[in-house]
């Protein structure tokens, strides 16, 4: 799905232009061609749908792909590299370098630094890719932002930065409560919470506050932790014993 839309939005946009010259007897003509070879290093909470929406749009601009999975999550990347197999896609167009993760910053910096890759779609917050790039589109904290600012102005790169999410969830006495409970609900605890939009705090108007509290409570106690392939789960296990702990200490 991810797939098939970020190909056809991109195929559609992807388009010439004409632009109005200030000589009469000229005329301006935009084109856009592939930049070539497109690392994608991909985290481990949304594993398909990061790989599907960053391939999507660079195989429709006529970019070929490196995928560089997350180490917790490469089975998926492998899954759907069969399935271009499959779909036709052919050899050297869609392929994926799995690492564990001690030899995650070798194969990133490869990655990064290899001559024939022209741009990197970079979704996380490792700060091993602070190195020279020619196109970065980086999401994670801002701390690694700056620090890729600061390293791609020497050479003027193109860089693209969605720095994470901050998600507060406002409720106001006008709303319905149980709605409002039932949204503050799917959007904290999807996903085990392990997503970049998880609500990180609330604010509820006083004249509701306790009421809120109340039912959001008693939703909390009803969620049951478990194996995410049974059907009565709704919370899974986060995704290691490093992620388990840094909640736990929060």
């Amino acid at each position: 799905m991810h797939l098939r839309v970020a190909s056809h939005y991109f195929f559609v946009h992807i388009r010439g232009e004409v632009i109005s010259s200030p000589v009469k007897n000229k005329e301006m003509v935009v084109i856009h061609q592939p930049i070539g070879v497109a690392s994608l290093i991909t985290p481990w909470n949304f594993p398909l749908a990061m790989i599907t929406r960053k391939a999507g749009a660079a195989l429709a601009a006529g970019c070929t792909c490196v995928v560089k999975p997350a180490e917790d999550t490469p089975l998926t990347a492998l899954a759907i590299a069969n399935l271009a197999t499959e779909a036709g896609i052919p050899p050297g167009v869609f392929n994926v370098i799995t690492s564990d993760r001690h030899h995650a910053p070798s194969v990133g910096k490869q990655l990064c630094e290899h001559p024939l890759v022209a741009g990197i779609s970079f979704t996380g917050s490792t700060l091993w890719i602070l190195i020279s790039l020619k196109q970065i589109i980086l999401t994670g904290s801002t701390n690694v932002g700056k620090l890729l600012y600061k390293q791609c102005s020497k050479g003027l790169k193109r860089l693209g930065l969605e720095l994470g999410g901050n998600a507060p969830f406002v409720v106001f006495k006008s709303a319905n409560i149980e709605q409002a409970v039932q949204g503050a609900i799917a959007s904290k605890f999807r996903n085990a919470g392990q997503t970049c939009v998880s609500v990180n705090r609330f604010l509820i108007q006083e004249d509701i506050f306790d009421e809120f509290v109340n039912k959001l409570e008693d939703k909390m106690k009803a969620l049951v932790i478990g194996d995410p392939f049974d059907e009565k789960v709704n919370i899974g296990p986060l995704i290691n014993l490093t992620q388990a702990k840094k909640v736990k200490l929060k």
